[in-house]
């Protein structure tokens, strides 16, 4: 009766899961998407705009904030440990970032999670990685397609497969990512 009781519990979560990243974040109304959101995860800031599309995994450990813009078909990843993302964050499509991970030397492929944070006014263009553990520091830009493996200094530039850094930013940050387009 208990292991039966379990896996109807574990059922119901699935299917919780399923519904709203299949049915939820594929609403063309960002009003709506947004109530779904707001009880999924731990946090959604102001006028943050969530495009559809976007994957969360286990959310209770997801904070998003002020005035960020999350585009589609990224993957925002709370298995592992928290996953905090700052003010005026910028993340561009078909960025995945993971707060979990497989152990390579592990005989048993085990896994292994840390926290992610992301600063204020980060900018991750499309494509890149961010993988556990990792702090990308206020005002940083990851590049389109890089993976990065170690934190990111604030107002850096960093590019590449491990990412490294390229250059620096020269901005007084002053913008407020506040676009809400309609049916995104």
């Amino acid at each position: 009766m208990k292991k039966a009781l379990i896996e109807l519990y574990t059922a119901f979560f699935a299917l919780k899961d399923y519904l709203f990243r299949e049915w939820a974040m594929q609403i063309p109304f960002h009003a709506v998407r947004r109530f779904f959101i707001k009880r999924t995860i731990q946090k959604l800031g102001n006028r943050g705009f969530v495009m559809m599309n976007v994957e969360f995994r286990d959310g209770k450990n997801i904070e998003i904030g002020d005035y960020c813009f999350i585009n589609k078909y990224t993957l925002l990843d709370g298995r592992g440990g928290k996953l905090t993302i700052g003010n005026n964050v910028d993340i561009a499509q078909e960025v995945n970032i993971w707060t979990l991970s497989h152990d390579p030397h592990d005989d048993y492929h085990s896994v292994w999670g840390k926290e992610v944070i992301i600063e204020d006014y980060v900018w991750i263009a499309s494509r890149a990685t961010i993988m556990p553990g990792i702090r990308i520091g206020r005002g940083a830009v990851v590049a389109a397609g890089s993976i990065v493996t170690k934190d990111v200094p604030a107002m850096a530039i960093v590019a590449g497969s491990p990412a490294k850094i390229v250059g620096e930013r020269k901005s007084n940050l002053k913008y407020r990512l506040d676009w809400q387009p309609w049916f995104k």
